[in-house]
């Protein structure tokens, strides 16, 4: 003898309909959340060394980076998010990287303050040397 379910057949297939319904929103918004573009971000070429000047660096805001030549052919790289309020930095002038919002600057060389109000250097980057490129990570 079969028993059937208390509840009714209507409401399980609304259970497997909309179960089915978010399992397919969870993978069309995996599909587009895509990490993918981050890691290829992180490969690809910043900048040409040529494009940082012996004993000054250069600001790229869109990647949050600040990219120092202290030497000729020694390249460094910070955070461009300043420590005090967390600003972008905005320029890199007389061997100094530069915040705009309360005069905060720090060295080229290691990202240590020079002048507060910031207490905490700027955090290093990596950065690599391929040829004449300069990738991040």
């Amino acid at each position: 003898m079969t028993h059937s379910s208390p509840a009714p057949a209507g409401a399980t297939r609304r259970t497997v309909v909309a179960t089915a319904g978010v399992a397919s929103l969870a993978a069309v918004l995996a599909a587009c959340g895509g990490s993918g573009g981050e890691k290829k971000g992180e490969s690809e070429a910043l900048a040409r060394t040529a494009d940082i000047p012996v004993g000054g660096g250069k600001v790229f805001p869109d990647r949050k980076v600040v990219v120092t030549q202290p030497t000729k052919g020694q390249f460094k790289a910070f955070s461009a998010v300043c420590t005090h309020q967390g600003c972008l930095v905005k320029e890199v002038t007389n061997g100094t990287i530069v915040c705009p919002c309360h005069g905060s600057t720090f060295s080229i060389e290691d990202g240590s303050v020079r002048k507060d109000p910031a207490t905490k250097p700027l955090p290093p980057e990596r950065i690599s040397v391929s040829g004449d490129s300069l990738t991040l990570g």
